[in-house]
């Protein structure tokens, strides 16, 4: 539990893009609601769109500048930009390329070897 705890710590930029990823995927949740009411659920309206169209523009923004200083810090591939674009624009994708990102240590450095001495631990 203190891992994840640690994975969010807004102290750094991973931490504020981890963040950011997910506030981006419930921005495009909140939209995707606003959207099903405006076009096709009772009562239609576009309250919802109007509220979270806007929010979802500014951490849509936020994501992709925090992708790109992690970006530039991690030295990221081609490959992996394009990812991080993608999953800005695939509804829920910013949460997939966040797990993706760091199970392959493209995020933040790999976590100590098991058993070897860290700050943490007393040697």
């Amino acid at each position: 539990m203190a891992l994840m705890a640690n994975n969010y710590d807004v102290r750094s930029v991973a931490g504020w893009f981890r963040l950011i990823a997910f506030a981006e995927a419930l921005s495009w949740i909140g939209l995707l609601v606003g959207m099903y009411f405006k076009y096709v659920g009772t009562p239609q309206t576009e309250v919802g769109v109007k509220v979270f169209g806007p929010i979802h523009g500014g951490i849509f923004v936020a994501f992709v500048v925090a992708a790109l200083l992690v970006g530039i810090a991690r030295k990221w591939g081609v490959g992996t930009w394009a990812l991080a674009l993608l999953g800005s624009i695939v509804p829920l994708g910013s949460v997939i390329f966040i797990i993706w990102a760091d199970r392959t240590g493209r995020i933040a450095p790999s976590p100590a070897i098991a058993g070897a001495p860290s700050a943490a631990q007393p040697t």
